[in-house]
């Protein structure tokens, strides 16, 4: 059976598509079979971001209407041949697909996959609801702001009516340059405001963002590394974190920091 598990955010924009796309990577790069189902409906990126929206023939809405088989709605990445991508459908009004609907099409890939990854929309309203319905884990994606973490407070709470087996977050976008200064709140501080734990800790990487754009992923950036510590958390449910601080220390990483300030 597959551990299914929805990345949500509350609020938009805080790379929450990007993280889905990465963790399934790492994931797959460690030998098991994932598929990232996009639920974004209608507004749905996750195929532009794993590079194969020139490959869409089918998609989620059309599984659904039983107009294919959700096989052959799959897409293979060409890099990892254990993940697929099941996208989401590009025109259909959202009220029309049920969160029953996606359990359905979920329940249909269970025996074939270790890991469903399932990107749910922002907001609370029913598009949330209906990624949700079909997980047995969460992560909520935040980032070092207030309002991210005022959103991600209210997913978490809404998440606790659910009958998850787990529920954690991924800290995104961190500086580890304002970390060090005092002028960002910390990842600690976090994780005690919103009453849980942290599963990983993504710096703010100027390769990923870019790369992401372009449907491609680095292998030897800050980004990744922190990916892989992720993904080896989610699996094993471990809990190292990566120091986003590290190349801001000493005396090289006084330098940064002070180049930093002054771009």
């Amino acid at each position: 059976m597959a551990r299914k598990i929805v990345l949500t955010s509350g609020k938009g924009g805080v790379g929450k598509t990007t993280i889905c796309a990465n963790l399934g990577v790492r994931l797959a790069n460690l030998g098991f079979r994932v598929v990232l189902i996009d639920v974004d409906i209608g507004l749905n990126n996750l195929d532009v971001v794993m590079g194969v929206e020139n490959k869409v023939l089918f998609d989620l809405a059309d599984v659904i209407k039983a107009k294919c088989r959700v096989k052959q709605a799959l897409i293979q990445d060409s890099r990892y041949p254990s993940l697929y991508i099941l996208p989401s459908a590009h025109t259909d009004a959202g009220e029309r697909i049920s969160g029953e609907n996606v359990k359905n099409v979920v329940d249909l890939l269970d025996s074939n996959f270790d890991y469903i990854l399932i990107d749910c929309p922002a907001g609370v309203d029913a598009g949330f609801h209906r990624a949700v319905f079909s997980a047995n884990e969460a992560l909520v994606i935040v980032t070092p702001h207030i309002s991210s973490i005022r959103d991600a407070d209210k997913v978490l709470s809404i998440l606790s009516s659910y009958n998850l087996f787990s529920t954690g977050i991924v800290v995104n976008r961190v500086r580890g340059d304002l970390l060090l200064s005092g002028d960002m709140i910390s990842v600690e501080k976090i994780s005690e405001l919103l009453g849980t734990s942290i599963v990983g800790v993504i710096p703010e990487d100027d390769e990923v963002s870019t790369l992401s754009s372009l449907g491609a992923f680095s292998l030897n950036s800050a980004g990744t590394r922190a990916f892989s510590l992720l993904a080896e958390n989610v699996h094993n449910g471990t809990k190292k974190v990566y120091d986003c601080t590290l190349k801001y220390r000493g005396f090289i990483g006084t330098l940064r920091r002070n180049i930093k300030k002054r771009v």
